[in-house]
């Protein structure tokens, strides 16, 4: 199977769009996992329903709220595009977030599972022996939820793969620049002939994702989260 230099700008550009979508939400993920992990707060129940509303609104709904939001005249891109001049409309870092925005409630409960699974009592011993907030998470929470942690990323990056209805929504669907693997195959099945590059494009989607999943299982399973409990 030989690609043509336009199917390996797609794949690259699928990669370079997961990649950074893992990269700008990561913090955000392990931040949100941790609060609905290690607190109690009045609406927490309503924070974790709106993590989580991404699985369940149609990804076109998803796609027109980050247009509302992020796009030319929207509230934060009006914003980000005067102070810091970035912009998401009609460009690959849209795309980017869309598969962000996507990820991220797989991130999230990957990681809170990770993270309740830290047994409470090596913190405590360890504050006991002397150690501050910061030293016991970095020396003892984070190492033991870190399998889970890289399988939340793994999870997102396969989510964010096959990421389609949000993107083609939000960016639209450009070539060279917010065309990734699911907006090619699509494209392509328009036109005639075209079952040699659709098949192409959709092994690679096939290979990356169960990839991704097999990782992400394997690091589960380090993490002790597959001994009756599961991501989903």
């Amino acid at each position: 199977m030989i690609l043509s230099p336009v199917e390996w700008e797609i794949v690259l550009l699928s990669l370079k769009v997961s990649g950074t979508a893992m990269a700008a939400i990561l913090p955000v993920a392990f931040g949100l996992a941790w609060i609905l992990a290690r607190k109690r707060f009045a609406g927490k129940v309503v924070l974790d329903a709106l993590i989580h509303l991404p699985l369940v609104l149609p990804p076109v709904v998803t796609g027109w709220l980050l247009l509302i939001l992020f796009g030319i005249n929207g509230p934060v891109g009006r914003f980000l595009a005067d102070t810091v001049g970035l912009t998401f409309m009609f460009r690959w870092t849209g795309a980017a977030l869309a598969a962000a925005i996507m990820a991220l409630p797989l991130m999230v409960r990957a990681m809170r599972l990770s993270i309740e699974s830290v047994d409470r009592r090596l913190e405590g011993a360890a504050r006991t022996l002397g150690a501050g907030p910061w030293r016991t998470f970095f020396e003892i929470t984070l190492p033991l939820a870190l399998p889970g942690v890289l399988a939340g990323m793994v999870l997102g990056f396969a989510r964010s793969i096959g990421e389609f209805g949000a993107t083609i929504t939000f960016v639209s669907n450009i070539p060279g620049e917010t065309r990734t693997l699911p907006l090619a195959i699509y494209t392509t099945l328009q036109l005639p002939g075209s079952e040699a590059i659709v098949t192409r494009l959709a092994i690679i989607s096939v290979i990356l994702s169960l990839g991704a999943l097999v990782v992400s299982e394997v690091l589960v399973r380090r993490s002790g989260l597959g001994r009756g409990r599961h991501v989903f």
